[in-house]
């Protein structure tokens, strides 16, 4: 049973963009054109085009040798074919913010679900946290143009260079004082359209990246607000 999104399908500026909750716990992304993509995903597609991209709940408990097969298993029972491109956290996805802008004829929106339990910093990594336990920050970058590959590898590092800003200001330090810069098991999904004349860059001197950034900056924080809200504020348990 999918229930629509009215408030996300009404402010998405990306026209063939439709956003559903399937069974309250699965976030559905529907793109009625096929999408280019480039991921840091668990789970690989074939010919990297896809018309679906899910984001699943699962406890803060869960733990899966393979998440790509469960994911997998969870598209098929959904019936969504192979196209399918699956992210799973530990924040209820009805929680999941949208940030969107327009500039020029290119149109960006950005999807954040953010869980910052297991917050990080690149100086290092707790050696018992689980890989594949969940606490991440969770992007989908949805671009209205066409992307070179070279412009979709712009993207996802303007992406992340606008996550890790987001997250080093909203206050969050690990135990020993220094401060996070993102979650253990982060993921990204730069996803085009096609539409439109070729973009070969997406840095942060183009408008296209001026609006990745941005979208991905605003709704990183506005998802870690939600988080510190979620928990009470407590502290949280940093690696």
């Amino acid at each position: 049973m999918l229930e629509e999104l009215t408030a996300f399908n009404s402010d998405v500026p990306i026209k063939g963009i439709r956003f559903y909750l399937a069974g309250g716990r699965t976030f559905l992304i529907v793109s009625l054109r096929r999408l280019k993509i480039l991921s840091s995903t668990v789970m690989e597609v074939k010919r990297k085009r896809v018309n679906f991209i899910i984001s699943h709940t699962v406890g803060k408990k869960f733990t899966s040798d393979n998440p790509a097969e469960y994911l997998a298993c969870l598209a098929k029972k959904m019936n969504l074919g192979e196209q399918v491109l699956g992210l799973m956290t530990a924040v209820d996805v009805r929680h999941t913010v949208m940030s969107s802008d327009t500039k020029r004829g290119l149109a960006v929106a950005t999807l954040c679900a953010a869980e910052v339990d297991r917050a990080c910093s690149d100086e290092g990594v707790a050696a018992q946290t689980s890989i594949t336990a969940p606490g991440a920050i969770n992007l989908v970058v949805l671009i209205d143009g066409n992307l070179s590959e070279a412009a979709m590898l712009n993207a996802l590092i303007t992406a992340a260079e606008a996550k890790t800003m987001a997250v080093m200001r909203s206050g969050i330090r690990l135990p020993y004082g220094t401060p996070a810069a993102g979650a253990t098991n982060d993921a990204i999904v730069i996803a085009c359209t096609g539409r439109g004349k070729p973009h070969p860059y997406a840095g942060a001197a183009t408008d296209l990246g001026f609006l990745i950034g941005r979208t991905v900056y605003r709704s990183v924080t506005w998802g870690i607000g939600d988080c510190l809200v979620a928990n009470g504020a407590a502290r949280l348990k940093g690696c």
